[in-house]
């Protein structure tokens, strides 16, 4: 079964680096209207900004404000007339002092991982209900979220991180039940081993995590960001059409591996 998003509109946050970035293009390259979204607009515009094809736009602003969030759609709407696919990209890694009463840092990451996407998912779910009201049969949208394989992993360092990611999997198979008599699809991909920019940024200060990270991976290695595109655009695509509510795992087996050697007994 054909992956066919051509002449689909989609929205994609964290757009301006990393794997955010490879899914717009990849969109775009497919036929799809796609609105790239961040909030560091100089390398949002640096990135796609001179881009010359009728089918790609930018937008810069702060998605945890619901006036952005309106503007959005309404950027996209003018530029586009409809919204089909809405890809929430969109991440921010903090670490968390899980004993210090002054780290804000779950606070944070609930707003940014959390609350963000889950209002903009509301706004743009109302938008396709409303495109679809004369439409008797046939899918009206998909959301696809990008959660991580920290939700079922625990690193006490990664407790704000890993609670929002938690609950943005729960997020996805809420809005997955509420939304499916509506025939919006919402599913999520759960990433791990991903050279994201929150990676490279690690891996700059400590190189030796990289053998860390190959060795506790089956497949041996760090996926690029181009090697998730295409599992995203399977739920996006009709090809996905009878599938929502799932965590799709896209981590070369990490999350496979028991790091204990030794049988359980």
């Amino acid at each position: 079964m054909s992956f066919s998003i051509e002449g689909k509109t989609a929205i994609v946050t964290g757009a301006a680096n990393g794997i955010g970035l490879a899914i717009g293009r990849h969109f775009a390259n497919q036929g799809a209207n796609v609105m790239f979204v961040d909030m560091d607009d100089e390398r949002l515009e640096r990135e796609v900004g001179n881009s010359e094809d009728d089918n790609v736009r930018w937008f810069a602003g702060d998605l945890r404000e619901r006036l952005t969030i309106a503007n959005l759609l309404s950027a996209t709407l003018d530029s586009f007339d409809k919204v089909d696919i809405l890809v929430n990209a969109s991440r921010q890694v903090v670490w968390t002092d899980p004993l210090e009463d002054e780290d804000d840092s779950v606070n944070l990451m609930l707003q940014q991982n959390l609350m963000a996407p889950l209002a903009l998912s509301r706004l743009v779910a109302q938008r396709m209900i409303r495109q679809g009201k004369d439409q008797e049969d046939g899918a009206l949208g998909a959301i696809i979220n990008l959660s991580s394989v920290a939700a079922r992993r625990t690193r006490p360092e990664l407790l704000g991180y890993s609670i929002a990611t938690a609950a943005l999997d729960q997020m996805t198979r809420s809005l997955a039940v509420a939304l499916a008599p509506h025939r919006i699809r919402v599913n999520s991909v759960a990433i791990g081993s991903l050279m994201s920019a929150s990676l490279k940024s690690v891996l700059k200060e400590n190189d030796g995590y990289r053998k860390v990270i190959e060795d506790n991976t089956p497949m041996s290695r760090i996926a690029g960001p181009g090697e998730m595109v295409e599992a995203v655009q399977y739920l996006a695509s009709d090809a996905s059409k009878f599938m929502t509510g799932q965590i799709l795992t896209v981590d070369g087996g990490r999350t496979l591996l028991d790091p204990v050697p030794a049988p359980a007994h």
